[in-house]
């Protein structure tokens, strides 16, 4: 890995996947949005091909194509961190060549799914299927840590191991869910001989999570409010509380808008806040994904709103 690689730290947007009426990917609107976000000051990184990208519903090509258009769109300008979303630990290893031949600046990694029968049980599974992940490439990699509840997660010592074995694996990705293992990894990660960074995702308790010493964050509600936590991290950088709690006094309407159960519906309402903001014509969502119901969406409008956010003055008044 080069001196100069990309040290996966701040704030980093996940972007969303726009399509047509007909359910292709919008390419136009895609590129409209990923320069859209890029428009923030500060941010560090754009990652693409990710949860928020509905990545579950992309085809291969969809997914190489994501990386060619981003990379396209934003150059040099902003780092893109490519998601890396298979069952397939052979698959992985050819998604992460392909990424970085194609100028990708870093690598998302997820778990495969199907290590939810057990797989935690299993630590070798996920070292080899980074092993096939790093012997195809040398970008740095985020790890993502899934939630206690996904059965996905990996035990401490198997997240120390990979991290020790693997020294492009520069930061965690951590979406525990749980406050107590959130500070311990977040303390036993920064404590490694080659320390790793923490990217908090815990976007329902921003605040109380990068409170706890976390490097930066990647959300995919930064592909609506992405000056906020700009912002807000800056003001626990600062040490600025009294800032930051004005700053998560506006975030906390648009967790109301995004997070409330069903969870999985987060992307969609994401979507229809862009529309909401003049941010994007149409809001489509690939099924098993269901279009919000009229009353939902006019609960994200309304949360908009209480957040301070209209299309007059998103991107423009963080402070």
């Amino acid at each position: 890995m080069s001196a100069d690689a990309f040290e996966p730290r701040g704030v980093i947007p996940a972007c969303l996947m726009p399509f047509d009426a007909d359910l292709a990917v919008d390419e136009n609107s895609f590129r409209s949005h990923l320069e859209d976000i890029a428009s923030v000051d500060d941010i560090a990184g754009i990652a693409i091909n990710g949860h928020a990208a509905e990545v579950h519903a992309l085809t291969i090509a969809e997914q190489e194509r994501a990386v060619v258009v981003s990379k396209d769109v934003l150059g040099n300008r902003v780092p893109v961190i490519a998601g890396v979303y298979t069952e397939s630990s052979i698959e992985a290893g050819r998604m992460a060549a392909y990424a970085q031949k194609e100028g990708a600046d870093g690598l998302l990694v997820f778990p495969p799914a199907f290590m939810t029968l057990g797989g935690h049980m299993r630590p070798e599974m996920i070292i080899e299927h980074v092993k096939r992940i790093t012997d195809n490439s040398d970008l740095p990699i985020i790890l993502f840590q899934f939630p206690y509840a996904s059965n996905l997660s990996y035990p401490l010592s198997t997240l120390l191991e990979l991290c020790e074995r693997f020294p492009t694996i520069r930061a965690v990705k951590d979406q525990i869910g749980d406050g107590n293992m959130h500070e311990r990894q977040i303390r036993e990660l920064h404590a490694l001989d080659n320390p790793v960074n923490v990217l908090t995702t815990h976007s329902a308790w921003l605040l109380g999570s990068l409170a706890l010493g976390c490097d930066g964050l990647l959300s995919g509600a930064g592909s609506v409010i992405a000056d906020l936590q700009v912002a807000l991290f800056k003001a626990i950088k600062n040490d600025d509380l009294a800032t930051a709690r004005a700053i998560n006094d506006r975030i906390y309407p648009t967790v109301r808008a995004f997070y409330d159960q069903p969870l999985l519906d987060m992307h969609n309402r994401m979507k229809e806040a862009l529309v909401i903001l003049g941010k994007a014509k149409e809001a489509h969502v690939r099924p098993p994904l269901m279009k919000p119901s009229a009353s939902e969406i006019e609960k994200i409008r309304q949360c908009m709103i209480d957040a301070g956010l209209t299309p007059e003055n998103v991107y423009r008044n963080a402070a």
